[in-house]
């Protein structure tokens, strides 16, 4: 049976729809497989040390195991760095000074709606001539590194993936543009960090939810870039509320901590997740 991971953000407590994640990961694996548990806490910001242990401990009040230690990213910036650093000696990224506001306004003048949540940058530091980068660079300017997606693309060739709900994907990573890959307040991105991580630990299968259908093409870039082992995805459906909504932290998705706290059991918990017991 393969290897999965369950790897949440220590943002918050967790809801119904991580409940649901975790008891997919680990049926998936199996009595003879593993399922990891890895911390995504890249962001410095907003993981709390709180959330993470509620994390280890509500799901280990669900009926959850798993092998020790569990990764924090956290601890692994080191790696994340390097990465990067191999990518720049290849001319894979780049520095970008622009501010959301730059990228808002550069999306109007492209017609693009202004209120879009993700679009594609169009690559206006990809340009700079090597004088003015490092003038900008000289000056102490903020800045992301994205990846040069013409010419990881050019690099790799045709790509694709399996998963084992949607059958074969042929990847398409340059429909969403020069995607950033670190910020000066983050030394990775969730893109890079997961990538190598699931490399790293020997994930075979990559279990999560359909709304990150479209990042597995950039890891699967990735993957080809840095010449790591490409593991099966599944990626399953979205636990949603009453009124169809992805059930998310900021919406008040009902917490696990919450449910405990209520009186209801573990059974009771897995079955409101849509989990059979």
């Amino acid at each position: 049976m393969p290897v999965t991971r369950f790897a949440p953000s220590p943002t918050g407590y967790l809801h119904l729809g991580h409940a649901y994640s975790a008891l997919f990961a680990a049926a998936a694996a199996g009595p003879e497989g593993r399922c990891l548990l890895r911390l995504e806490d890249i962001d410095l910001s907003r993981c709390r040390p709180g959330f993470a242990a509620a994390i280890l401990e509500d799901l280990a009040w669900l009926g959850l195991r798993w092998p020790e230690p569990v990764r924090r990213q956290s601890e692994h910036f080191g790696e994340y760095r390097e990465a990067l650093a191999q990518l720049d000696r290849r001319g894979l990224i780049y520095p970008c000074f622009c501010t959301r506001a730059d990228l808002l306004a550069e999306a109007a003048r492209a017609g693009a709606a202004p209120h879009e949540a993700h679009p594609a940058y169009p690559g206006t530091c990809r340009v700079l001539s090597p004088e003015r980068r490092a003038a900008k660079l000289a000056e102490g300017l903020p800045h992301a590194l994205r990846l040069d997606m013409p010419r990881a693309v050019a690099e790799t060739g045709p790509l694709s993936w399996h998963d084992q709900a949607l059958g074969r994907v042929e990847a398409a990573p340059e429909r969403q543009g020069d995607v950033v890959l670190a910020r000066k307040d983050c030394p990775t991105s969730y893109h890079l960090a997961v990538t190598l991580d699931d490399a790293r630990q020997g994930v075979e299968l990559v279990t999560r939810a359909a709304d990150l259908v479209e990042a597995t093409d950039i890891h699967r870039l990735l993957q080809a870039l840095f010449g790591l082992p490409v593991p099966e995805y599944h990626h399953h459906p979205l636990l949603t509320d009453c009124d169809g909504r992805r059930l998310a932290k900021r919406d008040g998705a009902p917490s696990l901590r919450g449910l405990r706290e209520a009186g209801h059991l573990p059974a009771e918990v897995r079955a409101m997740a849509g989990w059979p017991n």
